[in-house]
């Protein structure tokens, strides 16, 4: 049978019997595994039929209670949600470009590729400050003197950063020096990161990488946990980019398989935008410029692409590093492309910084 799925969220200062008065009027009596309740902010429900407008009103008439949001696939907006950053937006037609190392190592480093990449035509720089490795022994990034090295590169090009958080509690200090929280795809079930990440103070956005062997659906579930993280912190806008890396299967050639077709099913399915990182998908640099022409062509709302002023010597990834002359190449490439798809003429799917 259909349910209807409602986020009910509580304000800041919701007296200690809200969450009791609001599972009342939805026919709780008690605990019940159609209803969960996320620290003292949101509660999530599942019930039997969506709600009228006299039921809704006396919901939001309960001391304490935000908003009642419609969760329930389907019944949401239908059009494509855009996510700012910086000078442009994720979704509606742009194509942002996130440039830069894998990792942050050190000032002169970082800086250098900055300026190369906000000259060649990049929107954002990405850097890893924190590094998941499958080795032990393998680099782990700056930590948060990375973070401060990523903000003066922000403070020298104008770019905003993009950056990975590993652990809910570094969520602040990411989101203090970031202006967009990437959780990988490692971490894509990683549920309290999710909805840490989502609830980040400022109400950062967070770009969601799909894990290496997770199902379309899976991706989304997850985004919804990010997206409850914001409405519990009270972020009613949109904020979740989700982000195609490549698959692990049998074949050996590429680092990954990249998963062309989930730009289409994500935009036929969710109105979340849907970012491709070629570069991870690749594995290998030669790679990198044809899957990224794939993805646009693919109809992709943005790129996330390694560069390195030296990848031979890069600390990390650097078989898949572009280096700025190539990376140009490939932006003057990708937004040829995105010129020729449907409504570029009209709404600019080939906007973002200029070389």
């Amino acid at each position: 049978m259909p349910v209807t799925l409602l986020a009910i969220c509580l304000g800041p200062a919701a007296p200690a019997g809200a969450a009791a008065a609001v599972l009342g009027q939805l026919g709780f009596g008690g605990p019940d595994p159609r209803w969960r309740a996320y620290g003292g902010r949101l509660l999530v429900a599942q019930v039997a039929e969506a709600p009228g407008e006299e039921r809704l009103q006396r919901l939001l008439r309960v001391p304490g209670v935000r908003a009642v949001h419609d969760r329930t696939p389907g019944r949401r907006s239908a059009a494509p949600a855009r996510v700012p950053i910086g000078r442009t937006a994720f979704g509606g037609g742009a194509l942002p470009i996130v440039a830069g190392p894998c990792s942050v190592e050190g000032e002169a480093q970082v800086l250098a590729i900055a300026e190369a990449v906000a000259d060649a035509g990049a929107d954002a720089l990405r850097g890893g400050a924190w590094k998941p490795r499958s080795s032990p022994y393998s680099f782990g990034g700056l930590g948060e003197a990375g973070l401060r090295l990523l903000a003066r590169a922000r403070e020298r090009t104008g770019l905003p950063v993009v950056t990975e958080v590993l652990d809910p509690g570094d969520i602040d200090e990411v989101a203090r020096h970031a202006d967009m929280l990437q959780v990988g795809s490692r971490n894509m079930h990683n549920q309290a990161l999710l909805f840490a990440a989502g609830a980040n103070p400022p109400g950062r956005p967070v770009l969601l990488k799909r894990g290496f062997a997770a199902t379309i659906e899976e991706l989304l579930l997850a985004a919804e946990y990010v997206e409850l993280g914001r409405l519990a912190a009270g972020h009613d806008g949109p904020g979740v980019v989700l982000c195609e890396r490549g698959l692990r299967s049998f074949e050996p050639s590429l680092r990954y398989q990249l998963d062309v077709g989930a730009v289409p099913v994500v935009h036929a399915t969710s109105p979340l935008p849907i970012v491709v990182d070629p570069s991870h998908a690749a594995g290998h640099v030669e790679f990198v410029p044809a899957l990224a022409a794939a993805a646009v062509a693919a109809g992709a709302d943005g790129l996330l692409v390694e560069v390195h002023v030296d990848p031979e010597r890069a600390w990390s990834d650097g078989e898949q590093t572009l280096a700025p002359g190539p990376f140009r190449e490939l932006v003057r490439q990708v937004r040829a492309i995105a010129a020729l798809r449907p409504g570029a003429a009209a709404g600019g799917a080939a906007a973002g910084r200029q070389p």
